[in-house]
């Protein structure tokens, strides 16, 4: 890392120099890009221990991880998060270099301005102010993965096992991911729905349109089944989560002639589920309507997240109190959204998520205004003055 590279402590105070830098590194999963360098030497500089964890599973790319810490007693309040973003897609269709990090109208451009190297930028902003005294005996740690956005089987996961194996532990965690729809300040999440995605296969015999009973046909059976998944309901909701919803993906029958009957069929559906149902109980609701209709069928599901909630209480009511202080707001609490390593943090701690504005995220033109970013790191602040000085 060059001279030029480094921040200075006065800048890190505010985050918009760090969140460019961070931008600047193109760390689309799997690569790291020398993100976790320019977070590594800032969290130095304000007296973080910090950590390079590099994890690959046999089979899967290996990936960079970050965990940094200030303090050695309890308790330990952790801000987490992640510096890989997803592809830009279409350079043509992005007006500003995603990589260039241009601050224009007081709008910083790039991709993971909102998702997430702004909010990391924040982290770090709030605790440039906060001081290195002011855990008094607890402390401060970042879990920063580069496997958020990929696979998600050698970041946060594979940390928190590394944490365990050391003895370390979490009393809460802050997952800085962009929470609110419009304005900083609309939303804390508290929990997150389950995913499980699930495709469907139905077998035949091929032939000609002209001669079907030669023929097995699949596809009338594969829609029966598709009918009887689409009028399932699977609840009605729960206090607080909205109903479980599936919703298909893709019908795929690969059949490029017109006179020909194919000999298979598959659909794909996703299931994003609440806290009525586990991964397995819903594949065995899912299994039991198919197999009412009679017809034979395959079904394969992965479940890459369950449903949890962390239940109002002490953490989402600091980080309320915060936002009511710097924005006059009071922050619903909620549990929608897709997945994020939340999943992962809350067999270990209680954990909340909030951050930035979410509607340019994984969009062409990804973007935040530079006074979202200073409010953010306001709230991030008044978190860690009101977290210790109850502890």
């Amino acid at each position: 890392m060059s001279n030029e590279d480094l921040i200075s402590a006065d800048a890190l105070a505010h985050p918009l120099a760090l969140a460019r830098a961070l931008i600047r590194c193109p760390s689309v999963t799997p690569e790291d890009a020398g993100a976790l360098d320019v977070l590594e030497a800032a969290l130095s500089g304000l007296g973080f221990t910090c950590h390079r964890l590099p994890f690959g599973e046999p089979g899967t790319a290996r990936v960079d991880n970050l965990y940094a810490r200030r303090g050695e007693g309890a308790p330990n309040f952790c801000f987490a998060g992640h510096t890989d973003v997803v592809p830009t897609g279409e350079r043509a269709a992005w007006t500003r270099d995603p990589f260039a990090a241009q601050v224009e109208d007081g709008v910083l451009y790039g991709r993971g301005a909102s998702d997430m190297k702004g909010a990391i930028a924040a982290f770090v902003a709030a605790l440039a102010r906060f001081g290195e005294d002011g855990a008094g005996g607890g402390s401060i740690s970042l879990l920063i993965t580069g496997d958020e956005e990929g696979p998600a089987v050698n970041g946060t996961r594979k940390v928190l096992g590394w944490l365990a194996t050391r003895g370390e532990t979490l009393d809460v965690c802050l997952v800085g991911e962009p929470t609110n729809p419009d304005e900083v300040g609309e939303m804390v999440k508290i929990g997150r729905r389950g995913s499980l995605n699930g495709t469907l296969r139905v077998s035949g015999r091929q032939g000609h349109v002209a001669y079907p009973a030669l023929a097995d046909n699949p596809l009338p059976r594969l829609v029966a089944l598709l009918d009887a998944l689409i009028a399932l309901e699977l609840d009605e909701g729960t206090d607080h989560f909205q109903p479980s919803r599936l919703e298909l993906t893709s019908v795929d029958v690969g059949n490029e002639a017109t006179n020909v009957i194919p000999g298979a069929a598959a659909a794909r559906f996703n299931v994003r589920f609440n806290d009525r149902h586990s991964g397995a109980s819903l594949e065995h609701a899912l299994r039991a309507c198919l197999d009412a209709v009679g017809a034979p069928y395959e079904l394969a599901t992965e479940v890459s997240g369950e449903a949890f909630v962390t239940p109002p209480g002490r953490l989402s009511a600091i980080v309320a109190e915060s936002v009511a202080a710097v924005t006059g707001m009071t922050p619903a609490l909620s549990t929608t959204g897709g997945t994020s390593d939340a999943r992962f943090i809350k067999d270990h701690c209680p954990v909340a998520e909030f951050g930035l504005i979410g509607r340019t995220m994984h969009r062409t033109d990804e973007c935040v205004p530079v006074a979202s970013l200073e409010r953010l790191a306001d709230i991030y602040l008044g978190v860690l003055e009101r977290y210790f000085a109850a502890a």
